[in-house]
């Protein structure tokens, strides 16, 4: 019998492969990198022996207990609170804005409902419906936060004016009125001991699934009974309708004697500054990070997508959204193909989105399967 096609080995491949395969169906995963795990691929650094987020920071967190359950199957996730901060004029707060950070911004000692009441006489309260970033940070948090923490450092990730931005980006950030600098409100938190790679591996191990690597699905010879593909939908349709827009990220590495900067993630949302952020990677993994000499530290920056670029955020203004969806309206005439993940549904999805969404793209095709 034909073997399902499942293109991508990151989350998304690599869970449908599996319900797949526990359900006695044979697949072949394929990924033209070396490595397995996508954007979330992690590895020792062969200099410090440090674990690191090779593309950049993951950090689980989901309030999905199924989708926690299903990870702890294949790993020890071990809790880790990621608290960020950032650096302004000289000076360092804490991020999402929390109690801490307007007392420390603006040289106050307020209480919460004191803070509350201060923020929003700062905030613009004629701006009943906001339509952009910008508007939305101008209602949420008022001008001078908005100013400090998230104009320069937007611009620079985007490539863009706030105010063409959608409003949608900036309600992922909150504003906490006490002092929990914890970024993420969900119940589970954690990074795997042994990195995310060691994850999906764990989870493709299984007799019924091939994966192969440094393949390109446009090279592969082989019929399949159907296909999940998890690249761009439109280059699997051979960009006929034009290219969906990204943000691309560039890192650039560098090792240091003892401690760098002493937290995972220092954002740096001046505009003068080159960068958008700092990651020092060993503060990744609290529970060994004594044990290294030396520490790698990358500088992250953004930049608009090339066609040899791998792609991070989609951008979806206009343009692109009108594009994808006449790719899907030719999606939806051929039912051979599932586009799933990240790049296939072009959203930015959470780590634990993406898994839940493998497991019902994976059931989906399981129910509809002729007894």
């Amino acid at each position: 019998m034909q073997r399902v096609g499942i293109v991508g080995a990151g989350f998304t491949g690599a869970v449908i492969a599996r319900e797949l395969a526990e359900a006695g169906i044979a697949s072949v995963v394929m990924d033209e990198r070396s490595h397995v795990a996508g954007n979330c691929h992690t590895e020792r650094d062969s200099r410090t022996g440090i674990m690191v987020h090779r593309y950049g920071p993951h950090i689980f967190h989901t309030d999905r207990q199924h989708v926690w359950d299903y990870v702890n199957r294949f790993g020890e996730m071990v809790p880790f609170i990621l608290r960020v901060k950032t650096t302004y004029r000289g000076h360092v707060y804490s991020l999402p804005v929390n109690l801490h950070t307007i007392n420390q911004f603006f040289g106050k000692a307020m209480r919460p409902d004191e803070a509350r009441a201060f923020v929003e006489s700062q905030a613009r309260s004629d701006i009943e419906e906001p339509r952009s970033f910008e508007e939305q940070a101008l209602r949420f948090i008022g001008q001078p936060l908005y100013e400090a923490f998230f104009r320069g450092y937007t611009r620079k990730q985007w490539g863009m004016e706030p105010s063409l931005l959608p409003a949608s980006i900036l309600k992922r950030l909150p504003l906490r009125f006490d002092y929990n600098d914890n970024y993420f409100n969900h119940p589970h938190q954690a990074i795997p001991r042994d990195g995310y790679s060691a994850i999906v591996s764990r989870i493709m191990d299984h007799p019924k699934i091939e994966h192969r690597l440094g393949c390109r699905f446009e090279d592969v010879d082989e019929t399949f009974s159907h296909l999940f593909y998890s690249g761009g939908m439109d280059r699997y349709y051979r960009y006929a309708l034009g290219r969906l827009g990204y943000r691309t990220l560039d890192f650039r590495p560098s090792y240091h004697a003892g401690d760098y900067q002493g937290t995972a993630i220092m954002n740096h949302p001046e505009e003068e500054v080159p960068f958008t952020r700092v990651t020092e990677h060993k503060h990744f993994a609290p529970w060994e990070a004594s044990g290294f000499a030396e520490t790698i530290v990358f500088h992250e920056t953004s930049r608009a997508c090339g066609p040899d670029d791998i792609p991070y955020y989609p951008i979806r203004l206009v343009d692109e959204t009108s594009m994808l969806r006449a790719y899907e309206a030719r999606a939806r005439e051929d039912a051979h193909v599932t586009f799933v993940g990240r790049l296939g549904t072009y959203e930015y999805l959470d780590m634990d989105a993406t898994i839940d969404r493998a497991l019902s793209a994976a059931q989906a095709y399981l129910s509809a399967r002729p007894a």
